[in-house]
């Protein structure tokens, strides 16, 4: 896998072509037609994923009680479209969680590739390199620091909007 298409990504801020090179060599890439499944809620997830070429779609299920049978509601919220050009990752946090459980869906819009690291690979390259490991989960915690903030926002905007209803 070339080099220039992932030194970009935010989780290699700070890192040379060299130590880059670490992780690209183990990167598998994987191609998705339009409206193929990239992964989905609640499956077991043990990859990081890169967003090479394409768009997708990232979205969660929606549970919420609609009526009194306590029927639920299974549609799903989009929360956010990304391009190639966002050069971002996904399926990060199921690396993270104890029950390695991916914490939305990715559907791709358009024909797409991505690029998987599995877990195994990526953390026996941040052991046996603690300087790179370092800068890359430091940079992976941004990452998810952001991600966890515009879902706070997303979350507020449904909270918001459902108690507006209720309210009616």
């Amino acid at each position: 896998m070339n080099i220039d298409n992932l030194k970009n990504f935010k989780i290699f801020d700070g890192l040379s072509n060299a130590e880059v090179k670490l992780f690209t060599e183990k990167i598998e890439p994987k191609s998705y037609a339009k409206n193929d499944m990239i992964m989905k809620e609640g499956e077991s997830g043990h990859s990081i994923l890169f967003l090479l070429s394409g768009e997708i779609s990232v979205t969660k299920s929606l549970t919420l009680s609609t009526n009194k049978n306590q029927s639920k509601d299974n549609r799903e919220k989009e929360f956010i479209r990304y391009k190639a050009k966002d050069n971002i990752i996904i399926g990060e946090v199921s690396l993270f969680n104890t029950d390695h459980k991916r914490t939305a869906s990715a559907k791709a819009l358009i024909n797409s590739d991505i690029g998987a690291i599995n877990k195994k690979d990526f953390f026996d390259i941040c052991n046996a390199n603690n300087e790179v490991g370092y800068k890359v989960l430091k940079n992976l915690i941004g990452i998810i620091t952001e991600k966890l903030i515009d879902t706070n926002h997303q979350v507020l905007k449904l909270t918001t909007a459902f108690s507006l209803v209720i309210d009616n």
